[in-house]
C-alpha cells in the first residue's frame, strides 16, 4: 500500500525513495560469481550485459559505441549532437571541455545552435555499422517526426525516442503531435520510449508498442530539473512503479514482455545494481561512462538539457576520468568506490543473493535503509 504524509491541509504527497534509500538483502543461497549470467536481450538484439551508453555527446561518439558494442553492451548516439551538426566536432567537445564555469551554458548554447544536418546522421550511423555491433540512434520527440524517415533509411537496428518526460498522449495546439502508436506500428525496427516516471505513463508509453520504456528522467547527475521546472523521480519508486505496471500489461496483453530501461541516478555501482533488484532488465548509462578515458567529454559530462536555447535544466560537471572504458565495465578495479568494474559487481551481487541470472535477480529482497526518508 503507497504511503501518504500531509504537507498540509489541502496537499498530501506519496512517500517515495532514491536508490540511495534501498539496500539488497543477501539470500540464503550463494553462488560463484562466474556462474551467473548478465545477458540481456531487448526483441532480436542480444548483449552480454545489460549496459547501454546514453545518447549524450559527453558519452557516446560513434568510436566509444562501436567500442560498447566490443565490449557486450549497446552505445546510442544522440542524432541531435554535436556528431550530427558538425563535419569535425572534435575541437568544439575539447572547447566545452576546458571552458570556464560562467561561460559553459551561453557557449554551448551557441554551438549547438547549429542545424542538424541529416547527411551527417546518414555519415555517423554508417560508420557504426561498418564496424559490425548494433546500430542504435535517439531522437528527442520533438525531432522525431523530422528526422526519423532519415534515421530509418540510413539503418539503426534501434531507434530511442527519449525525453525529459515523454507521454503517450502529449496535446499541442501549435502542431500535430507525434502519434507513438501509429509510429511505431509503422517503424520496422524495436523502438525504446521514455523518461517515464509512474505506473500510469508506463503503461500508456506500453500500450503504443514500444519493445522497451526508459524509466526516469537520464542525466542525474547533471540534470537541474528540479531546481528549474520543480520535478524529480525518486528511482527506486518509478522503477518498482513501471515494474507492476509492466506485470499489469502482460496480463493485458497476453503476454507481450516489454523491457525497462533505467535511466539515471546509476552514478556508483551499487545504485546501477539496485536498479536490477528492484526490477529494469538493463540500464542507461550517462556519468559513469564519461568518466572513461575514450569518453569525447574529456571529463566533463553534459545532457541536452544543459543546450536549450530558451530555459537550459541541467549544467556541464566534471565528473573526472577514472579508466578505460573496458575497466569501467569489467574492471579490474583498484578503489572501492563504485566507480569501475560494474559488471564485476553486479555478479558479485547476483552470487551473494543466488540469482543465475538478471531477470531472477529482480525477485531479490531489499530493504529501505535507516538513510531513507
Amino acid at each position: 500500500m503507497s504511503q501518504e504524509i500531509e504537507i498540509g491541509l489541502g496537499k498530501k504527497a506519496r512517500l517515495a525513495y532514491s536508490l540511495d534509500d534501498v539496500a539488497i538483502v543477501p539470500s540464503r543461497r550463494t553462488r560463484d560469481p562466474q556462474d551467473v549470467s548478465t545477458a540481456w536481450q531487448i526483441d532480436a538484439y542480444e548483449f552480454d550485459i545489460p549496459v547501454i551508453a546514453a545518447p549524450m555527446d559527453s558519452v557516446t561518439s560513434p568510436e566509444t559505441a562501436i567500442e560498447m558494442g566490443r565490449l557486450g553492451g549497446l552505445g546510442v548516439l544522440d542524432l541531435e549532437g554535436l556528431w550530427t551538426r558538425y563535419e569535425d566536432p572534435k575541437p568544439l567537445l575539447d572547447e566545452i571541455a576546458t571552458l570556464p564555469e560562467g561561460q559553459a551554458t551561453r557557449r554551448m548554447q551557441e554551438i549547438y545552435a547549429e542545424p542538424i544536418k541529416p547527411e551527417l546522421i546518414t555519415q555517423r550511423l554508417h560508420e557504426i555499422r561498418k564496424a559490425g555491433v548494433t546500430v542504435a540512434g535517439a531522437l528527442s520527440p520533438q525531432r522525431t517526426q523530422e528526422l526519423y524517415s532519415t534515421v530509418i533509411e540510413a539503418g539503426v537496428d534501434l531507434f530511442v525516442i527519449r525525453g525529459t518526460a515523454v507521454s503517450a498522449e502529449h496535446v499541442s495546439t501549435d502542431h500535430e503531435p507525434l502519434n507513438l502508436k501509429k509510429f511505431i506500428y509503422d517503424l520496422d525496427v524495436p523502438v525504446i520510449v521514455g523518461g517515464a516516471t509512474n505506473y500510469t505513463a508506463a503503461l500508456h508509453l506500453m500500450r503504443t508498442g514500444a519493445a522497451g520504456v526508459l524509466v526516469g528522467f537520464g542525466g542525474g547527475a547533471v540534470s537541474g530539473t528540479l531546481n528549474t521546472i520543480g520535478l524529480q523521480a525518486p528511482m527506486a519508486t518509478a522503477i518498482a512503479d513501471i515494474a507492476e505496471a509492466r506485470r499489469d500489461y502482460m496480463d493485458e496483453s497476453g503476454g507481450r514482455y516489454v523491457q525497462l530501461i533505467a535511466d539515471g541516478g546509476m552514478g556508483s555501482s551499487g545504485n546501477f545494481i539496485k536498479a536490477f533488484a528492484l526490477g529494469a532488465d538493463a540500464v542507461m548509462l550517462g556519468s559513469p561512462l564519461a568518466r572513461a578515458t575514450e569518453a569525447p567529454g574529456h571529463g566533463m559530462h553534459w545532457g541536452s538539457e544543459a543546450r536549450h536555447q530558451t530555459l537550459p535544466r541541467g549544467k556541464r560537471t566534471n565528473v573526472g576520468t577514472v579508466a578505460p572504458l573496458k575497466e569501467i565495465l569489467y574492471g579490474p578495479s583498484h578503489q572501492a568506490d563504485g566507480t569501475t568494474n560494474f559488471i564485476g559487481a553486479l555478479r558479485r551481487a547476483m552470487a551473494s543473493t543466488g540469482y543465475v541470472d538478471v531477470k531472477n535477480f529482480q525477485r531479490c529482497s531489499v530493504v529501505v535503509t535507516s538513510s531513507g526518508r
